[in-house]
């Protein structure tokens, strides 16, 4: 099969959706694969690296020109002339956030396979954990940086000083990003709270750190309590192919302390907080009642070469699955890869995508059966 990496156009995402060794991988199992030059150089990787791993260097038409075409976020706008009714695209879709890209996917009949609802029987969702880890720690950092003074907001360093209080951090959401999220602020010394509806969840995260976060189960009260002394709020709420539900209203920031700080890691499913709208790296921030948000739509970009790495490790048993025996024959083997299929032949194929847009969903096998 031939497989396509184009560069990415969305604004300073600099990941690339393949590493070299994936590359490598991919090329010593007969498969032919196009990357579009200068598409790893935002993640310190080289034309000269590809191409010594076996890949044909090209354009942006040769890479999309392929069968299979792997990326890592959802197409821009400007990219939706590339998309076709024979074109396979495996990538971060987000729909329920993006209904335009849902319009051209269904518009052309791609077949569109998202990285964020492949899912595991146990509810694990193994492609989006990778960018979820990342996200979650770079919240953490993100936030420390954004309260210092410089950016107008209260001076505080997250783990105080000897005799002063450290800074408190309200972490909603304890699933990858969240705890990701909690962990790293724990490590900085900053005193936190995560909360969650999941108790066994709690309990785990008890367990593993003794102490170190504060878990509370979230509930509208406990959210208004614990968010009015928070001095950095992190939203970490997902709901897997849907839209995330808004757990903290406008009233509810309207009661943090002005120059606090906001991050709504949920932002790229439409965000968990009222009052965030998706920025960009090259423009991150605004302030609203005096607290500053900051909710770029793929935070991992900012650490591409990491980020690059984590996302090959658990992308591509699932792109060699696709390369070797093509999209009807990976999904009828594997229940996992099935649940990301989001659309095929001009439907939606997925139900909490679908029903996220106002749809019905159908069987992706009936559809590429036909």
């Amino acid at each position: 099969m031939r497989v396509g990496i184009p560069t990415e156009v969305k604004t300073a995402e600099n990941r690339v959706a393949m590493t070299p060794d994936g590359v490598r991988e991919l090329t010593s199992l007969g498969h032919q694969v196009v990357v579009q030059s200068g598409a790893g150089q935002g993640s310190s990787f080289a034309d000269e690296d590809f191409t010594a791993a076996g890949a044909t260097l090209g354009s942006a038409g040769d890479a999309w020109e392929a069968d299979l075409v792997c990326k890592v976020k959802e197409p821009q706008e400007s990219e939706f002339g590339f998309l076709r009714e024979d074109l396979v695209l495996f990538t971060y879709l987000h729909l329920a956030a993006y209904p335009a890209v849902a319009k051209a996917l269904l518009e052309t009949g791609c077949t569109g396979i998202a990285y964020e609802t492949v899912q595991a029987p146990s509810g694990e969702l193994p492609l989006l954990a990778p960018m979820s880890e990342v996200a979650g720690r770079i919240a953490t950092q993100v936030g420390a940086s954004l309260l210092e003074k410089r950016n107008g907001t209260r001076g505080i360093l997250l783990g105080g000083a000897p005799g002063v209080r450290p800074a408190r951090v309200v972490v909603i959401g304890a699933g990858h990003v969240g705890w990701n999220a909690a962990w790293i602020a724990q490590g900085m010394e900053a005193e936190v709270l995560l909360l969650d509806r999941n108790i066994d969840r709690l309990r785990w995260v008890d367990q593993i750190h003794r102490g170190r976060i504060m878990t509370l189960a979230s509930n509208r009260g406990s959210i208004e309590r614990a968010i009015s002394d928070a001095d950095l709020l992190i939203g970490a709420v997902l709901v897997a192919g849907g839209r995330a539900p808004v757990v903290v209203t406008k009233d509810m920031v309207a009661t943090m302390r002005p120059g606090s700080v906001v991050v709504d890691v949920a932002v790229d499913q439409g965000g968990c907080i009222e009052t965030t709208h998706e920025t960009t790296h090259s423009d991150p921030t605004y302030f609203v009642d005096g607290v500053l948000h900051y909710a770029v739509g793929n935070m991992p970009a900012a650490v591409p070469h990491t980020s690059t790495y984590a996302l090959t490790n658990a992308t591509f048993p699932f792109v060699v699955a696709l390369a070797e025996q093509g999209v009807a024959g990976a999904i009828r083997s594997d229940a996992v890869l099935r649940g990301g299929v989001n659309t095929v032949a001009g439907s939606y194929a997925n139900a909490v995508v679908a029903e996220a847009l106002g749809a019905d969903a159908v069987d992706p096998l009936e559809l590429l059966a036909g």
